[in-house]
């Protein structure tokens, strides 16, 4: 790993930095449990896997003082209602911070802490969040025909814990209803129900 300064170009019309480390591509497969329409989540695998999103990242030593950084694409699409999504994530030490810089397309971070507080805030091309220490946090797209592109930087001692979503899930789900999207209760194993 390079430890002098460095420059790259994020690459819009390809989605893609010019200088990355890992291409990481998450097919629908990947996200076994996460969509809450298990009938149309098995109908879609049955007819193919595509991918739902993918990550190219730049890396950086697991030690603080780092900013690992790079581009989520996430494609367009839903599993019945719910629109195509990140698996989303707590950051293994909790008290760590991200930031998002929407770049093209049109959707939503899904935040959520461990004490039951949900948030959402809207990603377009020039808008930025900061996902506050402690949040686990998803990117949702909510366009039907294209990608949502985003560019992320995190401290480098950071981690990622995906289990902590597997077993529980979010407490809300964002669906497709009446040509918008609404944010519902996540009712794991009794199905979807509006708040």
């Amino acid at each position: 790993m390079d430890t002098h300064p460095f420059g790259m170009e994020i690459l819009s019309c390809e989605n893609r930095l010019s200088r990355f480390h890992t291409h990481i591509c998450r097919p629908l497969s990947a996200l076994k449990g996460q969509f809450a329409d298990q009938a149309a989540y098995n109908q879609m695998l049955r007819t193919g896997d595509p991918v739902v999103y993918e990550v190219y990242e730049v890396l950086r030593p697991v030690v603080a003082g780092e900013l690992p950084h790079g581009l989520s694409i996430v494609h367009p699409g839903r599993v019945g209602d719910e629109y195509f999504m990140t698996k989303g994530h707590f950051h293994s030490v909790r008290d760590t911070a991200e930031i998002y810089h929407c770049l093209k397309g049109h959707g939503l971070l899904l935040m959520q802490n461990e004490g039951g507080e949900w948030a959402t805030e809207e990603l377009r091309p020039g808008r930025l969040v900061y996902v506050a220490p402690g949040w686990a946090h998803r990117s949702i797209n909510l366009s039907e025909t294209e990608d949502l592109v985003t560019f992320f930087v995190y401290p480098g001692h950071a981690g990622h814990d995906y289990e902590a979503i597997e077993r529980r899930g979010f407490l809300k789900l964002v669906v497709q209803c009446d040509g918008t999207f609404r944010v519902v209760d996540n009712r794991v194993g009794s199905g979807v129900v509006e708040r």
